[in-house]
């Protein structure tokens, strides 16, 4: 028996991200008509709609469906805009970012992980989308961008990546300590960050961004 992932699509929309209250029409249809199958593991593929995070390679994963509707709606994306995504994984959310920006650059540590997401979203026809093979913390942009998605938690939010948005950008991120970590909508208003308290959730630690373990005696 093969999988109907049309209507696997429509009742993750459906089931898992309306009802945590993602209502924003632009990002349900993107939701609805992106093939997630195809961005999933092939050992995984028949689990690509559950509300579940998927293992990839080297211990990362792709977020749960809610988690990423809820991202895409808090960016508020118009189409004017140029994000940039830290961490592609599989790189389904940068394509869904694509699809809701006018450019979208990505970046992935693992090299093999970064090739495979360019080799897919190429073969998708996501032609806004940049991949690049760079560690967040030693990669210089030389830009700046008006929205950034961060698809790790990190401990405190890093100043390098609040020196990447343009005044008036905003940047997702969650930050804290397992279990209850909060995504944050960071703000990158006049006067300095505004942070935006969104939900609680839990993420695996952006490579580099872990806390520090506490000595003990």
């Amino acid at each position: 028996m093969t999988l109907d992932f049309a209507k696997a699509r429509e009742a993750m929309v459906e089931q898992q991200i309306r009802p945590w209250d993602v209502l924003d029409v632009r990002v349900l249809n993107v939701l609805l008509r992106m093939p997630r199958e195809a961005y999933a593991p092939a050992a995984h593929r028949a689990l690509a709609y559950a509300d579940i995070a998927l293992p990839l390679a080297h211990g990362e994963s792709m977020m749960k469906p809610v988690v990423e509707g809820r991202a895409l709606q808090a960016l508020a994306l118009d189409g004017s805009e140029d994000v940039l995504e830290i961490g592609t994984g599989g790189g389904f959310m940068a394509a869904c970012l694509g699809r809701l920006a006018r450019s979208v650059t990505t970046i992935e540590r693992h090299a093999d992980l970064a090739a495979g997401a360019q080799a897919t979203l190429l073969a998708q026809g996501a032609t806004s989308v940049s991949v690049e093979h760079a560690d967040a913390f030693a990669w210089e942009p030389g830009r700046q961008f008006d929205a950034i998605c961060v698809t790790g938690a990190v401990d405190t939010v890093p100043e390098r990546f609040l020196g990447w948005l343009r005044p008036g950008g905003r940047m997702f991120i969650v930050h804290g300590h397992a279990p209850a970590m909060e995504a944050l909508l960071v703000h990158a208003d006049v006067n300095g960050p505004r942070i935006e308290s969104l939900f609680e959730t839990e993420l695996a630690y952006l490579a580099g961004a872990a806390p520090v373990p506490a000595f003990a005696f």
